[in-house]
C-alpha cells in the first residue's frame, strides 16, 4: 500500500510539474501602421537616410523671447526641492539658459556622432549609429541597441558610446568592442510620433526590431533603463531568438510574490531570498518605498490619464517641415483640431508653450531620481551629477521638436489601463539577462525579484552609486557591468 501511494504521489507531482511549470511563451509579432491616415498600398521606403541635427536664430530668438516673459514666483521659505523645482535656483538656470547656453555648439556636439532616419510602420525614426574607431585583429564588433526613456533622450548615451565602442583609448581592454545604436522612441525628440491611438512599448519594440534587421543585424544585444529597460525587454519576448543578451538597470517587476517579500522581508528577508543589502535598500519599507514612490509619482497619475493638457491642446496652425523635428512646425506639433471636438480652436497651452516651465518639469527628475535625499538641498543636487549644458540640451532636444505631449501619451498608451492588463506584464523572459542595481533608483529590485521576471538572469551587480539615469550619470560604472555580463555570458 505504501508503494501505491508513494508512486501516486511521485506520479501526481510530476502532472503538477509538467502542468504548472513556465512556458516559454513569446509575443505575437504582427505588424501596424502609425503615420497619419491610412496605410498606402505602395511599398512603405526602406531606405536609410542621414540626418544633421539643425538650429537656426530664429529658433533661439523665439526661446529668449519666451525666457525673458518668464513670471517669477518665490518659493517658501527652507522650502528646498520639497515643493518641486525651487525657484530661487530655477532663476539661475534661466539665467545660464539665456545669457551663456550655446546651443549651437551643442548642435555640433549632437553632430559628432551619425545620425539617420528611416521609415518604419509608417513613422520617421531616428537613430544615432556609432561603429567602432578600430578593431583588434580577428574580432567584429558586438551590435548593441541602448533604449532611453523619459524624460531623457538619446542624448543620456552620448559619454557611455565612446566606452563601448572604442575602450581601450579609454582605459578598458578591447574583449568587448560594440558598435551601438541608439534610437528616439518615436514621438520623442526626432523620431516621428504616433498618428493613431494604442502605441506602445510593445510597438516601440517591434520596430525597433525592424531597425535592426534594416541594419543588418540578425542576432544583437539590447540595453535600457526606463521605458527603455521594458521595450527591450518586449523585444527579448517578441524576438527571443534574435536577442543574444539582455542588459537594463531598471525592471518592471509586480508579482505577488515580490509584494510578501516586500511586506515580510525586514524580518524574514533572508529566509525569503533578500541579502542583507536589499534590506539596507527597501526598508524601513514606509519611507523607502510607500512614501518615496507617492512623492515621485504624482507626474505619472497625470501623464497616465490626461497628458494633453498639462503638455498642450493647442490647435489651429497646420504643421511644416522644418529642420529641427520630423516635418513637424519649428515650435512643435500643432495639430488640427480632433474631428470629435471641431470647436476647440483655442490654445491651452503648458509644457509645450514655456521653456521655463517644461525646463522646471524635466529637470526635477534630474534632481530627485539621481538621489532623492537631493530634494533637501536648494539647488536640488543638479551640479552635482550633471552640467547645465548637458541637462539643458536634454530639454532642448524636446522644446525645439515639440515632442514633450508626444512623450507624455507613452504614460497613457502604456499604464492608462492599470497594472498587468495587457499579456507581457504576465509573461517572463527567456534570454541571457545582467542587471545593474544603482542605490538610488526609485525603487530597488533584488536579485530575486528579478530573477522571477528574468529566470535566465546570469549577472546581477550591486552598484556603488548612481540613480535612475545611469548612462548619463554613471557611464563609466555602466558600461563596465555591461562588459562584465558579456564576459560572463561568453564563458557559459
Amino acid at each position: 500500500m505504501w508503494l501505491e501511494i508513494l508512486l501516486t504521489s511521485v506520479l501526481g507531482f510530476a502532472i503538477y510539474w509538467f502542468i504548472s511549470r513556465d512556458k516559454e511563451e513569446t509575443l505575437p509579432l504582427e505588424d501596424g501602421w502609425w503615420g497619419p491616415g491610412t496605410r498606402s498600398a505602395a511599398r512603405e521606403d526602406d531606405s536609410i537616410r542621414p540626418f544633421k541635427v539643425e538650429t537656426s536664430d530664429e529658433e533661439i530668438h523665439d526661446l529668449h523671447q519666451r525666457i525673458d516673459k518668464f513670471r517669477f514666483t518665490p518659493p517658501l521659505e527652507d522650502s528646498c526641492f520639497h515643493y518641486g523645482f525651487n525657484s530661487n535656483y530655477l532663476k539661475k538656470v534661466i539665467s545660464y539658459w539665456r545669457n551663456e547656453f550655446d546651443w549651437k555648439k551643442q548642435v555640433e556636439i549632437l553632430n559628432r556622432y551619425p545620425h539617420f532616419k528611416t521609415k518604419i510602420e509608417g513613422l520617421d525614426i531616428h537613430f544615432i549609429h556609432v561603429k567602432p574607431p578600430q578593431l583588434p585583429a580577428g574580432h567584429t564588433p558586438k551590435p548593441l541597441l541602448m533604449v532611453h526613456g523619459w524624460p531623457g533622450s538619446f542624448y543620456e548615451f552620448y559619454k557611455i558610446i565612446p566606452l563601448l565602442t572604442d575602450p581601450k583609448n579609454h582605459g578598458l581592454s578591447d574583449e568587448h568592442v560594440f558598435e551601438v545604436i541608439c534610437p528616439s522612441i518615436p514621438g520623442y525628440g526626432f523620431s516621428e510620433a504616433s498618428s493613431k491611438k494604442g502605441f506602445n512599448s510593445v510597438a516601440t519594440a517591434r520596430i525597433f526590431y525592424k531597425l535592426m534587421l534594416r541594419l543588418g543585424f540578425q542576432e544583437f544585444y539590447i540595453q535600457g533603463g526606463d521605458w527603455g529597460s521594458l521595450i527591450c525587454t518586449n523585444m527579448a519576448q517578441l524576438v527571443p531568438s534574435h536577442v543574444k543578451g539582455l542588459h537594463l538597470n531598471m525592471a518592471l517587476v509586480l508579482s505577488n510574490f515580490s509584494t510578501l517579500t516586500l511586506l515580510l522581508g525586514q524580518r524574514f528577508g533572508r529566509f525569503l531570498g533578500l541579502t542583507e543589502r536589499d534590506v539596507e535598500l527597501l526598508y524601513p519599507v514606509k519611507e523607502k518605498v510607500f512614501y518615496s514612490l507617492m512623492r515621485e509619482s504624482g507626474y505619472m497619475h497625470i501623464q497616465c490619464t490626461k497628458p494633453d493638457t498639462v503638455g498642450e491642446c493647442a490647435q489651429g496652425s497646420s504643421p511644416t517641415a522644418g529642420s529641427t523635428g520630423a516635418g513637424r512646425h519649428p515650435r512643435g506639433n500643432l495639430t488640427t483640431p480632433p474631428q470629435c471636438c471641431p470647436q476647440k480652436e483655442a490654445s491651452c497651452s503648458a509644457l509645450n508653450d514655456s521653456p521655463v516651465g517644461l525646463a522646471a518639469y524635466i529637470l526635477e527628475k534630474f534632481s530627485t531620481w539621481t538621489n532623492t535625499e537631493f530634494r533637501y538641498l536648494e539647488d536640488g543636487g543638479l551640479e552635482r551629477k550633471f552640467s547645465l549644458d548637458d541637462l539643458l540640451t536634454n530639454v532642448m532636444l524636446y522644446w525645439t521638436t515639440g515632442t514633450i505631449i508626444s512623450s507624455q501619451r507613452f504614460y497613457k498608451e502604456n499604464l492608462g489601463q492599470g497594472w498587468m492588463t495587457q499579456k507581457h506584464e504576465r509573461m517572463k523572459v527567456y534570454v541571457p539577462t545582467g542587471f545593474s542595481a544603482f542605490p538610488f533608483e526609485l525603487l530597488h529590485t533584488p536579485e530575486k525579484w528579478v530573477r522571477f521576471k528574468y529566470p535566465k538572469l546570469i549577472s546581477y551587480s550591486y552598484m556603488v552609486r548612481g540613480g535612475h539615469f545611469a548612462a548619463f550619470e554613471e557611464p563609466e560604472l555602466l558600461a563596465q557591468d555591461i562588459r562584465k555580463f558579456l564576459s560572463v555570458l561568453e564563458r557559459q
